[in-house]
C-alpha cells in the first residue's frame, strides 16, 4: 500500500503589512542652533564644576597657600623693601591671577577626559558647527575659572585691600579677559593630547614659569636684562601688572612705596596703558581660541 502526499507549499509566511520606514531629519544649521549648542556646552561646565565640590575647594588651597603662607613667612623678610606695605597685599594681585590662571587650565584639561571616556566622540557627529563646542566650552572654562576668582576676590579685606564697587568691577573684567585667553590656550594645547599625564606634564612646564616670570610675586622694575626680556614677553605680565595697577590705586601709600612696588611694565621706557595691556591679554585670547578651533575641526 502506497501513500502520496500532496505537495508541499513554499514557506510563504512574509508579512504582508507594508514595512513602515521611520525618516530622520536633521535640522538644518542656523545661527540659532549653533547658539543653542554654545549654551549648551556652556552650561555643562558650570554643571560638572558646580557638582564637583572637592575640586571647588582644593583649587583653592594653592593660592591661599602662597597668599597667608608665603606672604606671612617672607613679610619679615622683605619688610625694608616693601616700604611698609604688607606683603600679603603686594602679592594679592598675583594671587588673584593665579587662581584664573590654574582652574581655567585644570578646566580645559576635561575635554581630554571627553576624549578619553568617548564623549567627545559623541559632541563631534552633533550636526553643528565644531567652532560652537569649542567657543561653548571656551566660556564654559572662563566663567568657571572667574567664579573662583571671585571667591578669592571676597577676601580682599583680609590683606587690607578695601572693598570698593569701582574695584570689584574693575577685578572682575581683568579677571574675565584672563580666563578668556588661559582657556584658549588650555584648548588650544588640550586638543592635541590624548593622555591626562601628558597635559600635566605641559602644564607644568609651561604654566608655572609663565606665573613666576610674570612679576606676581616681584616688582616688574630692577631686574636682569635677561629676566626683563622674559617678563615683557610673559601673556600673564599684562593681566598681572593692570590688576597691580588697579588694587594699589585704592590703597593709601606712599609715593615711594607706590613707585617701587608698582612701577608698571615698559617697552623701551615707554609706559604701557593698562588698558593697552588689557587689549594685549584679549587678543591673544582671541588668536589662541581660533588655533584651537582650526585643530579641533581638522581632528579626526
Amino acid at each position: 500500500m502506497t501513500t502520496t502526499s500532496e505537495p508541499t507549499k513554499p514557506d510563504t509566511a512574509i508579512d504582508s503589512e507594508p514595512i513602515q520606514i521611520v525618516r530622520v531629519s536633521v535640522p538644518k544649521r542656523s545661527a540659532r542652533s549653533e547658539l543653542r549648542a554654545i549654551k549648551i556646552v556652556w552650561r555643562r561646565e558650570l554643571i560638572r564644576f558646580a557638582n564637583d565640590r572637592i575640586r571647588i575647594v582644593t583649587m583653592l588651597v594653592q593660592p591661599f597657600m602662597y597668599l597667608f603662607v608665603l606672604g606671612a613667612g617672607l613679610q619679615g623678610l622683605s619688610k625694608a623693601g616693601t616700604h611698609g606695605v604688607d606683603f600679603k597685599t603686594f602679592i594679592y594681585p598675583g594671587i588673584l591671577c593665579m587662581v584664573v590662571m590654574f582652574t581655567a587650565m585644570f578646566s580645559a584639561a576635561s575635554i581630554v577626559w571627553d576624549r578619553e571616556f568617548g564623549f567627545l566622540r559623541e559632541m563631534m557627529v552633533a550636526p553643528v558647527r565644531r567652532s560652537s563646542i569649542v567657543i561653548g566650552k571656551c566660556l564654559g572654562v572662563a566663567t568657571v575659572a572667574s567664579g573662583q576668582g571671585l571667591i578669592v576676590l571676597a577676601i580682599a579685606g583680609l590683606v587690607h585691600v578695601p572693598y570698593n564697587v569701582g574695584l570689584i568691577f574693575g577685578v572682575l573684567g581683568l579677571q574675565l579677559l584672563l580666563a578668556f585667553a588661559i582657556a584658549a590656550f588650555g584648548l588650544a594645547v588640550a586638543i592635541r593630547i590624548k593622555q591626562m599625564q601628558s597635559f600635566m606634564g605641559v602644564m607644568q612646564m609651561v604654566v608655572m614659569p609663565m606665573y613666576f616670570i610674570s612679576g606676581a610675586m616681584f616688582p616688574a622694575s630692577g631686574l636682569p636684562g635677561w629676566l626683563t626680556v622674559l617678563n615683557r614677553l610673559d601673556p600673564l605680565a599684562y593681566a598681572v601688572d593692570p590688576m597691580r595697577r588697579l588694587v594699589f590705586s585704592h590703597l593709601n601709600i606712599s609715593p615711594v612705596a607706590r613707585h617701587v612696588l608698582d612701577p608698571g611694565l615698559t617697552w623701551w621706557g615707554w609706559h604701557v596703558p593698562a588698558l593697552l595691556e588689557a587689549g594685549v591679554v584679549f587678543g591673544l585670547g582671541v588668536i589662541l581660541l581660533s588655533v584651537a578651533i582650526w585643530e579641533f575641526s581638522a581632528s579626526e
